[in-house]
């Protein structure tokens, strides 16, 4: 019987591998097709420096979610003419060198947002952890102990993962604009926001894993963590529910994008029919609402799957069958519709406030970097 359970998580791991990798693939695959065509091509970019009034608060990789912002005029990028490549293809340091310049020109741009997101995610994280609780129906969801565990690798997780899609989403946007220059920018940053995250997510999911399980009380620290995840799955085991992150991330992203769209069009025509000016724009402040109001409504369609990442990603005896498919089916079996929206209310309530902490602690650290400058 031992036997038995031990050959049927070497198989289940040896699926998560499989999948994983099939993931990397398409990502690297759809990255070569579009920076690597088969003839020369022009590769000079310019950079502009990041000044700060084109940094855009209304995109919603900021105001959604209180994630890094990752475009929107965040870093601007103009494409030139260069002499052809000497090479049919281009090299993957030239690839490299153009994620560090665009790193490098939003460097304070950057170190503002981590300030930010590493102050909202430790504010909120209690809120975080009593989510995965009911979500995985434990009984005391509410408990004092235990609230703040698995904060430290979360924000180790969080950090580079904003710098990682912001650096790649500017990569993507930069190569989809040169290859489709007839399609609509909109839907261009919308796909590169999701290969962005796609990107990033091979840094993230790792510390999701110790996270979530530290937060469900599987272990008592974060060495115990490493150390019993490693013993029973290898690296795959930190990659245990990496297929459940990207079901519920790309849904969240165009959801995310839409409704900002939308309740941002919305309050324009309201405020333009209010003033009576047709040239009126959203202020930061007003953008940051419009964002936080289409994080929460994203965050609460999208809770079903973010479920289904959770239970994924604290399954250690493969009772929910290791992909997205069953683990939806098991969930409906056992606790019917109902069992897809538990933890929806700490899962809403977790993105105003959110926002809110993000926009605050943003403009903060943003003053007191020009006041030194």
């Amino acid at each position: 019987s031992r036997d038995l359970v031990m050959s049927t998580m070497a198989v289940s791991a040896r699926s998560r591998c499989k999948a994983i990798c099939r993931v990397f693939f398409c990502t690297i695959l759809c990255l070569s097709l579009l920076i690597l065509p088969s003839r020369a091509t022009k590769v000079c970019q310019t950079f502009q420096p990041l000044k700060r009034n084109q940094l855009n608060m209304g995109t919603t990789m900021v105001a959604a979610a209180a994630t890094f912002p990752r475009g929107g005029g965040a870093a601007k990028i103009t494409a030139t003419t260069a002499p052809a490549a000497s090479s049919t293809t281009i090299s993957s340091a030239l690839i490299l060198k153009s994620f560090l310049k665009t790193i490098a020109d939003a460097r304070s741009h950057l170190a503002a947002a981590a300030a930010a997101r590493a102050v909202s995610i430790f504010s909120m994280y209690p809120v975080d952890t009593i989510k995965t609780r009911m979500q995985m129906k434990q009984g005391d969801a509410f408990r004092l102990s235990g609230l703040y565990k698995g904060c430290a690798g979360s924000l180790v997780g969080q950090v580079p993962y904003g710098v990682l899609t912001f650096g790649s989403y500017e990569i993507y946007k930069q190569a989809l604009l040169n290859k489709f220059p007839n399609t609509k920018p909109a839907l261009i940053y919308a796909l590169s926001a999701i290969l962005g995250d796609v990107t990033g997510s091979g840094w993230l999911c790792p510390s999701e894993v110790m996270k979530q399980q530290l937060q469900a009380g599987l272990y008592p620290s974060m060495s115990e963590a490493i150390k019993g995840i490693w013993s029973k799955s290898g690296i795959a085991g930190f990659y245990q529910g990496f297929t459940g992150g990207l079901a519920r991330d790309v849904p969240f992203r165009v959801a995310q994008l839409t409704t900002f769209e939308v309740t941002k069009s919305l309050y324009l025509k309201a405020k333009k029919g209010r003033t009576g000016d047709d040239n009126a724009a959203l202020s930061a402040v007003e953008a940051a609402v419009c964002g936080a109001a289409a994080g929460s409504f994203s965050a609460a369609i999208t809770n079903p799957l973010d479920r289904i990442k959770t239970l994924m990603m604290t399954d250690t005896t493969n009772a929910y069958g290791g992909s997205v498919v069953a683990c939806a089916s098991k969930i409906l079996k056992d606790e019917g519709i109902g069992g897809l929206f538990a933890g929806v209310a700490p899962r809403v309530g977790y993105i105003a406030p959110s926002v809110c902490i993000f926009f605050v602690t943003y403009e903060f650290v943003q003053q007191k970097m020009q006041k030194k400058e």
